[in-house]
């Protein structure tokens, strides 16, 4: 059962900025601390077994300098990797390339935190346009995912992702999302109307019914 509720509670969201060679990038920052360790996250997050068990499944070569293929969505380069704390990796879709800095680290208590920054080249219109849940409102389902399998949830069943994806349950875990990248941009500086107005358009993108079949 998926408390939609409690997961948007448990994740932090920022957003932000960093220096690349290429120049400023925008940065969208999405964490989460597990009841699982160090070393189970890890293997969770980089396992070529594990990964299509909550998010996707994966080829290639999951090592420094190989390149990875997420199916159906981004692929890339592993550009570095210091096991069990972090990677970092090209997000290579649709003809543009973005990074992501993950970081698995040790809480006190025993269990681990999550931080991911999916870092962008974004020019000002697009990002006006849609703001930072165009991108946060995707790494919040799949943090949902990786919850519900360090909990000892079963794998990912094809059928059952189809029916939450159009689900009225799942519109609301996405507009709730988008709530909180919103307020994260605002924080960030963002003026307020502006932002929500872009965060109106992303969730309108993310709700719309799919379109009919040509010739139905």
């Amino acid at each position: 059962m998926i408390d939609a509720t409690h997961q948007i509670n448990s994740v932090r969201r920022e957003v932000g900025s960093r220096v690349l060679d290429a120049g400023e990038a925008r940065v969208v920052t999405i964490s989460q601390t597990y009841d699982t360790d160090q070393n189970d996250l890890w293997d969770a997050v980089t396992s070529a077994e594990r990964l299509p068990r909550w998010f996707l499944p994966v080829s290639g070569e999951l090592r420094v300098g190989g390149r990875y293929q997420l199916e159906g969505n981004a692929g890339g380069t592993v550009e570095r990797c210091d096991p069990p704390k972090s990677f970092f990796a090209t997000w290579e879709y649709g003809g543009e390339v973005s990074w992501i800095d993950v970081r698995v680290l040790p809480e006190a208590d025993g269990r681990a935190r999550l931080e991911l920054d999916h870092i962008s080249h974004v020019d000002d219109d697009r990002w006006a346009e849609f703001g930072p849940g165009a991108v946060g409102v995707g790494w919040d389902g799949a943090l949902l995912g990786l919850a519900l399998h360090v909990s000892g949830g079963p794998a990912i069943d094809p059928d059952e992702v189809m029916a939450w994806q159009t689900s009225e349950a799942n519109h609301e875990f996405m507009r709730s999302s988008n709530e909180c990248w919103y307020e994260a941009n605002v924080a960030a500086g963002a003026d307020p109307v502006a932002a929500r107005e872009a965060a109106d358009r992303t969730i309108a993108a993310f709700t719309a019914p799919p379109e009919p079949p040509p010739g139905s």
